[in-house]
């Protein structure tokens, strides 16, 4: 069975948006009809003392579960070269699950849909770009409604590029 997964990628160190279209790539061995929002320029969040990000979100279909979809796209992170310093830090990629399907999924290592997806415009924004009436199963908010909700005190894009 194919689930619709979303994913956010970023990047802050390095070859930005090099890293991140490898990564894409590297995804279509486990993720098939990969669909790629516009990137965008963020402020970073948490640890403000790096340089900007530059952030995507992609979707598609896969057939691994949420921990083996957790551990595929560790092992991109880890063969484009991140190096895992300390919280919010800056990264070569960064490559987090945001939804899986529309089920919620929780274990020691993973929590679905993230955690913190909803107070965040670098990723909000391009998830609304590639589905802006994806429907949130835990908020039951569409991608869209959520991004125009946001406080202003949680908007870090500086722009979309391209």
């Amino acid at each position: 069975m194919m689930y619709k997964i979303f994913l956010g990628l970023g990047a802050n160190i390095g070859d930005r948006e090099g890293n991140i279209r490898r990564a894409i790539a590297l995804l279509d061995v486990s993720v098939k009809h990969i669909e790629t929002a516009p990137f965008y320029s963020s402020q970073a969040v948490g640890y403000t003392a790096q340089p900007q990000f530059l952030n995507t979100v992609v979707c598609g279909d896969t057939a691994l579960g949420p921990e083996g979809l957790l551990k595929f796209v560790k092992e991109i992170e880890r063969r484009i070269g991140r190096v895992e310093r300390f919280r919010w830090g800056p990264r070569e990629i960064d490559i987090d699950i945001l939804f899986y399907g529309n089920m919620g999924y929780t274990s020691g290592t993973l929590e679905i849909p993230h955690p913190r997806l909803h107070a965040r415009d670098f990723v909000l924004r391009p998830l609304a770009d590639l589905e802006a009436e994806f429907l949130c199963p835990h908020c039951g908010r569409t991608a869209a409604e959520m991004r125009d909700v946001l406080p202003k005190e949680d908007l870090s894009v500086i722009e979309q590029l391209g």
